[in-house]
């Protein structure tokens, strides 16, 4: 009988580089050489999408991780030194973030239950969404706003590690917010895990010695017992920083796409100005001009040929419609998208520093109040910001609107067109006079000094400079000369720098002030991170064996493995020497928490005569890694043969008594001492299969799913197995006695029949087939019930 049943089989185009299956769905994420990230099905290995390498994030992936409830998929690239946060049901990037180094390895663990720690902050999270209402969707965006929340997941804690090529470790809690940093590990991170009790962390890293060619691959366990001890309080400041990060995020779409809203076309009657002064022949200044033609009716030659030849009454009413459309979004998005984004960073932050203040709690996790205050006043400065456009779009669309009025009705009468009785400039109110002559002496007046900075005269528009992305001043800073109350706080030497007010920056734009903000908020979130950091510790460290210089295949697809079992609260480490002793497969493993001890820390396991399918071959083992807290997967080499097999661990600790203790010293090489290290020799039950017509060479397992994924050698083969199925192809020995009784049934039948009655045979012989396929299909039911 053939274990596992494959349910897929696939010849891909790229060679595989990474590939980690879904923690929660039938789902597996790959990456290739190409720089493409891909999603299959399990069911005969159906892509769901790729994601193919572009400019922007990278094109060369190191890494895959799964958020634990399996609805973000994380992967790094090293070009770009770039982490990229990934949606699972489509591939468009939620959010990405800059780390120090190339990324190597990451890990993504779920911290372990306990309702004590959550179920107060679950309440206090409740507590938020009635005080807070729902942010209002983003135009053209909305399935984007709703994929920001997605960011936020789960209350319960998650924290996203990754491992670089220089060593730099960094722990991201909910994947967004950085909580420790740690920067003195030696070598290069091979593998990560952070155990689930947040007790301690398990490092692989490869250390390169110049005067040596060879490699020394090497074991770590640091102390992060401050994260332990401190998880209600860890997680309450993790979840705060996560909204915040989430809202930064909305902030910065939200001011897209206000600048999306904003049209070139805008600039354009500033661009015709300043082509009719360079061209004009008058020494009347522009402004001149057009309080002539507003107060006598008459324009000049010039003025004239300006405004029927090249702005043309077809393009001032298309100007006219185009600013107040324009103005009219980016005054909504600023109303209902970037004030309420900014209240509710307003209020986190707020509860944050009342976090901060309880100094015996969060003092410790180097949360401070100096800093949350600046943010405070940060983000207080922005909304300011956004007010003050708030007044200029309202002033300029009630300006511009009496403005186009009259100059339109002008062109009208220059052209000798019909003017509708609505628009008869003889209708104009004094007060719309008013503003036309306000505005043309506001916006009309030439600037040469202007035109050394940005090459033109006049910044008739004053909306798009808000929105620049640069650190220029203002063009056209507003008019603080008839406010009475900034002028009242400019003189007062108390209320000037007051941290009860917060400070306002007149001459500089919404994007300068965001950016500011965001800096300030950035530096807020790293202080915790460094003195989290500082708490990491080493508790033991041990080289493990030497290799070669060399990279063949990629390392994220080499041993060592790394596991932490929650049920036992232990880290597992599946290695083997393969210049020293091929056929023998080590364990070690160690608590999480560094004070305890274990037996049996390092063991060696052989597979050799013992095992079922061949019983004189010697095996070597290609891979392996946890399938369950209990079980481990290997594929193992048997001459030309592979195998692919679950170990229990029961039959390899079933012994303990008999099995000699290993002696550490660790101040030697563990390969230096394998002589020492106790061996078992492995024995498989049913739990083994024959990879025929494929030199199976690495394995991935999700133990909850009960499903395999197997690579070749080469890196583009691959096949699936359902691990708790037998191959369909094969039957057991129940099916094989119940069909050797329906053959024994026919044979009666057709020596006790005559020959004539062959159509009665065929008959009787059909319904036992399809009764045998009722009952063949009641039993799969009942396995896909099970299932």
């Amino acid at each position: 009988m053939a274990a596992f049943r494959q349910v897929g089989e696939k010849q891909l185009p790229n060679e595989i580089t990474f590939m980690v299956w879904s923690p929660k769905r039938d789902l597996i994420a790959l990456s290739n050489k190409a720089g493409e990230v891909l999603l299959h099905r399990l069911a005969n290995f159906q892509r769901v999408w790729s994601l193919p390498a572009n400019e922007n994030t990278g094109k060369e992936v190191t890494s895959l991780a799964w958020r634990p409830d399996g609805k973000i998929l994380a992967f790094s690239l090293a070009d770009t030194k770039r982490v990229v946060l990934c949606d699972v049901e489509k591939p468009e990037c939620l959010h990405s973030f800059l780390v120090d180094g190339p990324v190597t390895c990451m890990h993504w663990t779920e911290v372990a239950e306990d309702s004590s720690s959550f179920t107060p902050f679950s309440s206090s999270e409740g507590e938020t969404e009635l005080l807070l209402p729902k942010l209002p969707m983003l135009p053209k965006n909305e399935e984007k706003s709703d994929e920001i929340m997605k960011l936020l997941g789960d209350v319960r804690l998650n924290a996203l590690v990754l491992g670089t090529s220089s060593g730099f470790i960094e722990i991201f809690a909910y994947g967004m917010y950085k909580i420790a940093t740690v920067t003195w590990i030696a070598g290069s991170c091979r593998s990560l895990c952070l155990s689930s009790d947040l007790k301690s962390l398990s490092v692989i890293t490869e250390v390169s010695i110049s005067t040596d060619p060879e490699r020394v691959i090497t074991y770590t366990q640091l102390d992060t017992s401050l994260l332990s001890n401190c998880l209600p309080e860890v997680t309450r400041m993790a979840r705060k920083f996560t909204h915040i990060s989430t809202l930064l995020q909305y902030q910065k779409l939200s001011l897209t796409c206000m600048c999306e809203a904003w049209e070139d076309i805008l600039m354009q009657m500033d661009s015709r100005l300043t082509k009719f002064v360079q061209e004009k022949n008058t020494t009347t200044s522009v402004q001149d001009e057009f309080m002539q033609l507003l107060l006598w009716g008459k324009a000049s030659p010039e003025l004239q040929a300006l405004l029927m030849n090249q702005l043309t009454v077809k393009g001032l009413k298309k100007l006219g419609q185009s600013i107040e459309s324009s103005y009219s979004s980016i005054q909504k998005l600023v109303i209902s998208h970037l004030q309420s984004g900014s209240e509710a960073l307003l209020y986190h932050l707020s509860e944050l520093k009342g976090m901060a203040l309880w100094r015996q709690k969060y003092e410790p996790l180097g949360l401070e109040v100096t800093l949350i205050e600046d943010s405070v006043n940060a983000v207080g400065s922005f909304i300011l910001k956004s007010n003050e456009l708030l007044q200029v779009i309202e002033s300029s669309m009630k300006n511009f609107r009496a403005f186009f009025r009259w100059l339109y009705v002008a062109m009208l009468r220059m052209s000798e067109e019909h003017i509708l009785p609505e628009l008869n400039v003889n209708k104009m109110s004094q007060r719309d006079t008013v503003f036309v002559a306000d505005f043309l002496s506001e916006h009309f007046n030439e600037a040469p000094e202007l035109y050394d900075r940005k090459g033109k005269y006049f910044n008739v528009e004053r909306v798009g400079q808000y929105l620049k992305d640069e650190d220029d001043d203002l063009l056209t800073p507003p008019n603080t000369d008839g406010n009475h109350w900034f002028n009242f706080v400019q003189n007062s030497t108390h209320l000037k720098d007051s941290p009860l007010l917060f400070p306002y920056y007149p001459q500089k734009s919404l994007h300068y002030v965001k950016r500011r903000m965001e800096g300030i908020i950035d530096l807020c979130l790293q202080k915790p991170s460094e003195t989290i950091g500082k708490s990491i510790s080493q508790a033991f460290c041990m080289p493990l064996y030497r290799v070669q210089k060399r990279e063949p295949i990629p390392v994220s697809l080499e041993l060592p493995s790394l596991w932490n079992s929650k049920s036992s609260d232990l880290h597992y480490v599946v290695f083997t020497m393969p210049e020293q002793s091929p056929s023998i497969l080590y364990l070690l493993r160690r608590s999480t928490d560094s004070s305890r001890c274990i037996n049996n820390a390092v063991l060696g396991v052989e597979f050799g005569s013992k095992m079922e399918f061949n019983e004189e071959s010697q095996c070597s083992c290609l891979d392996a890694c946890f399938y369950d807290d209990e079980t481990l997967a290997v594929v193992l080499k048997e001459e030309k043969e592979r195998v692919l097999a679950l170990l229990p661990l029961s039959s390899v600790y079933a012994d303990n008594d008999c099995v000699e203790e290993f002696s550490w010293d660790t101040s030697r090489s563990l390969i230096d001492q394998s002589s020492n290290i106790p061996v078992q020799c492995a024995f498989f039950e049913k739990q083994v299969r024959v990879l025929e017509n494929m030199k199976a060479q690495h394995v991935a397992v999700n133990g909850f799913r009960k499903i395999s994924c197997v690579l070749s050698s080469n890196l583009r083969h691959v096949r699936v197995f359902e691990m708790d199925e037998d191959d369909e192809g094969e039957i057991d020995e129940e099916e094989d006695h119940e069909s050797q009784d329906t053959n024994g049934t026919q044979k009666e039948l057709e020596e006790s029949i005559d020959c004539q009655d062959v159509s009665a045979i065929s008959d009787i012989t059909q319904e036992t087939e399809e009764n045998s396929d009722v009952q063949d299909e009641s039993i799969s039911n009942l396995e896909m019930s099970d299932a």
